[in-house]
């Protein structure tokens, strides 16, 4: 049997404290924040309560598209991304599927990210060089306190 072939990937719910287990119907579409090779990620207003009108980051990803090796690594973020609680790191608040796709509902960084803001100043001050640095360095000291490695850092992430 061919791996790539494979369609399901076990993502469990992830729910914030204090809701019911989330679904694509209780987040309202804003705006494409940024496409990739799996997916989108949406800007999403949640309409439901505990958290209604709390701005998130919808990422969205076709299993379709994701081989096997990148169902795996899936899986690993949405695990670390629930499992790590740290300023500097993104916080996942819920994470679910349907037969065809895959939502990890994330922190809204007003401001976007350093690429974003890199190609809207072109150069950086030496204290905004230095703040960032610090940021960055925090968390991934942080990752590596709990053992783990990442390896994709780039000012799109």
């Amino acid at each position: 049997m061919d791996d790539d072939i494979i369609k399901e990937i076990n993502i469990t719910h992830v729910v914030k404290e204090g809701s019911e287990k989330a679904d694509a119907r209780q987040f309202e579409l804003l705006k494409v924040l940024g496409q990739g090779s799996f997916g989108k990620v949406f800007l999403v207003r949640k309409v439901t309560p505990p958290d209604d009108n709390e701005l998130y980051a919808m990422k969205v990803l076709r299993k379709a598209t994701l081989k096997v090796r990148d169902r795996v690594r899936t899986k690993m973020e949405r695990d670390i991304l629930a499992d790590v609680n740290h300023p500097f790191v993104v916080k996942l608040h819920y994470a679910f599927q349907t037969e065809g796709k895959l939502y990890l509902i994330l922190d809204f960084l007003r401001g976007g990210d350093l690429f974003t803001r890199l190609s809207k100043e072109v150069m950086f001050t030496e204290e905004d060089v230095k703040f960032y640095l610090a940021e960055l360095s925090l968390g991934l000291d942080h990752l590596h306190s709990l053992g783990i490695i990442y390896r994709d850092l780039k000012p799109e992430k």
